[in-house]
């Protein structure tokens, strides 16, 4: 009788987890769409974008100053002339995304992960970079003009850039 139970909970487990399951999937493009529509303009200076979704879009001199973007991603996006001063940019994800003429300075990018993003002409005084992940070529571009102590982490940008 012991065997029989034995027996019949492992076809049991079996049969579940064998079994298909359905999926849904969401778009990241109808996300990025429904948060450019709600805000009416590139103008996120300040909002509240935690966890949002930005792909595939170009955001030239969008203003996303002093915005919290924690956990947010950028996806493929440029973002040419943009200013993220003061924005709260850490835990995020910037994949493939061009950051060109950028205002980082003082943002925090605490534990980001920025591989395969380009960083070219970009303002890093003040910010904090702890732990984030950048490529080497990218890492040693920023490390030329790094400067200054983020104002809220008190974090020396050469130091939390590893320069």
């Amino acid at each position: 009788m012991k065997y029989w139970r034995f027996i019949t909970s492992i076809i049991l487990a079996t049969i579940i987890f064998l079994s298909p399951c359905p999926v849904q999937a969401a778009s990241s493009s109808s996300v990025t769409r429904s948060i450019l529509n709600e805000a009416g303009s590139e103008d996120f200076s300040g909002k509240n974008l935690i966890r949002a979704e930005f792909t595939s879009i170009t955001l030239k001199d969008a203003n996303f100053t002093n915005a919290d973007l924690r956990g947010a991603l950028f996806n493929g996006v440029l973002l040419d002339g943009a200013n993220l001063h003061g924005s709260d940019f850490s835990s995020g994800i910037a994949y493939v995304t061009r950051f060109k003429n950028v205002d980082l300075s003082d943002a925090i990018l605490a534990d980001t992960n920025m591989l395969r993003s380009t960083f070219d002409n970009v303002d890093v005084t003040g910010a904090d970079f702890t732990n984030a992940l950048l490529d080497v070529q990218q890492l040693k571009k920023l490390c030329v003009n790094a400067s200054g102590t983020n104002s809220k982490t008190g974090t020396d940008t050469r130091e939390s850039l590893g320069c």
